[in-house]
């Protein structure tokens, strides 16, 4: 006869991202990291090869010699969108041969545990509602800003999905109708303005206009940005190393050294996020809007002027009373949101 399982207030938390691999021993009742390891993936490894390699570094370097006899469930954070009742991712965004791939099944049957799996932002959101800058609020929305835009909508304790299983989708809300083209096949998304690499984008577009402004090519026709820029960006170039080196890192750095153009870039972002989550707010009424992933390391460079971008676009009503506040975790943040999926099951 199986011995029962004891609970432990332990979980194995599992972040699957297109180009990097996270496993944490997790306490699921407080959010404390016990125990973590990470590695980067190439997409060149499949679906296979990432289960594979995932499951080997969690092994060896996160459960140790005790195995999976030390957790009580797995939590799994997936970069892309999943069938989350059925364990089913339903594609990743950047890695081949995750089709319709049985995940939670497959992790469940190896590790002898039940297993939870979530897309990421719906997960991450999990996490920050449960350990970090969405304890206590009512409804919440939470925003990742990274290669990509993701949310998650938290209301009453309780994920929103939608009927489809895609509430939360921001990145690709309309924001300028005649802006550039996103990878989803429509203009003017917000992640196609706002994202890491977006970001990159409108300075070098900035940049290869003189400084006078930035040309974007949209359903509009072409249309310029005003920057009120110099023609040269110096500290900006001076820290990118090149024009076609330039990151949003190197944006906000620059930005905080004085560059007048990656200033602009970074004003004009911030309208763009602003405008968006005004938007949000007039639907969901949130108490908070939680900003993270990558970019949102900028903190108050980029928090402070959204801030007034949403209090310019926002019903006056809520204007004043919606809080916009960094992640408090963001290089952590899918391992929490993963141990979230347990601590949610165990409620």
């Amino acid at each position: 006869m199986k011995e029962a399982h004891t609970a432990s207030g332990l979980c194995l938390a599992l972040d699957f991202g297109g180009t990097k691999l996270a496993a944490g021993l997790v306490n699921w009742q407080t959010g404390a990291v016990l125990r973590q390891a990470r590695c980067a993936t190439e997409a060149g490894r499949g679906a296979r090869g990432q289960i594979a390699d995932m499951l080997g570094m969690a092994e060896r370097e996160v459960l140790g010699g005790a195995g999976a006899t030390a957790i009580d469930a797995v939590g799994v954070s997936f970069g892309g969108p999943v069938d989350a009742e059925r364990g089913v991712v339903v594609q990743s965004h950047h890695v081949p041969g995750w089709e319709s791939l049985p995940l939670g099944p497959e992790l469940s049957a190896a590790l002898h545990r039940p297993v939870y799996l979530e897309n990421d932002a719906n997960a991450v959101a999990l996490g920050e509602y449960r350990y970090g800058a969405g304890r206590g609020a009512r409804a919440m929305v939470y925003l990742t800003i990274s290669t990509g835009i993701g949310g998650g909508i938290i209301v009453e304790g309780q994920l929103w999905r939608g009927s489809h299983g895609v509430a939360g989708e921001v990145g690709h809300m309309v924001v300028r109708p005649d802006g550039p083209l996103c990878t989803c096949g429509n203009h003017g998304c917000l992640e196609a303005l706002a994202s890491g690499p977006s970001i990159a984008r409108r300075a070098r577009e900035a940049l290869g206009a003189g400084g006078g402004g930035s040309r974007t090519e949209g359903r509009g026709g072409s249309r310029t940005a005003p920057t009120g820029a110099s023609r040269t960006a110096p500290t900006l170039l001076a820290i990118a190393g090149s024009e076609a080196a330039v990151t949003a890192e190197h944006v906000f750095r620059a930005a905080r050294a004085g560059d007048p153009l990656a200033a602009q870039v970074v004003a004009s972002v911030a309208q763009d996020l602003g405008l968006a989550i005004a938007m949000l707010a007039s639907i969901v009424d949130p108490e908070r809007v939680i900003l993270g992933g990558g970019v949102a390391k900028a903190g108050e460079q980029l928090l402070a002027p959204v801030r007034t971008a949403f209090a310019h676009y926002a019903f006056p009503l809520l204007a004043s009373r919606v809080a916009i506040v960094q992640a408090a975790a963001i290089d952590e943040g899918g391992l929490l949101g993963a141990a979230a999926l347990v601590a949610q099951a165990h409620r």
